[in-house]
């Protein structure tokens, strides 16, 4: 089951990564409201479930996504900002992805500050 199934969530995962770029291709919205659907959550809960059935490890993962999600709004903005200020696509997202990391390192200490231990 092993290789066989890695293949599979592999698969499964790219036709949903696929299938938002192609629908927004043709509506910005649509694909927007596709995206910011928990799609990627939801298959790695669903991914984990089935090999683990393991109920605590899902609730674990499922807050830890949880608390995770404020931080990861910043790459947005930072992405949104960038581009409009003129900054090319790569130097942009690059750019997003640093700022989101320190705003993830930030977040986590200011989560231990306030006793929420993420596993």
């Amino acid at each position: 089951m092993g290789c066989m199934y890695l293949i599979i969530k592999v698969l499964v995962s790219a036709f949903v990564i696929a299938g938002v770029s192609e629908v927004s291709k043709r509506s910005s919205f649509l694909g927007a409201a596709l995206a910011s659907l928990p799609l990627t959550s939801i298959l790695a809960l669903s991914w984990l479930y089935g090999e683990t059935r393991d109920v605590q490890q899902v609730r674990s993962l499922s807050m830890g996504i949880f608390w995770m999600v404020l931080p990861s709004l910043i790459f947005f903005l930072t992405l949104n900002g960038t581009l409009k200020a003129g900054v090319r696509f790569v130097p942009a997202l690059l750019l997003s992805c640093g700022v989101m990391s320190v705003s993830y390192a930030l977040y986590v200490l200011l989560l231990k500050s306030w006793g929420i231990r993420l596993d």
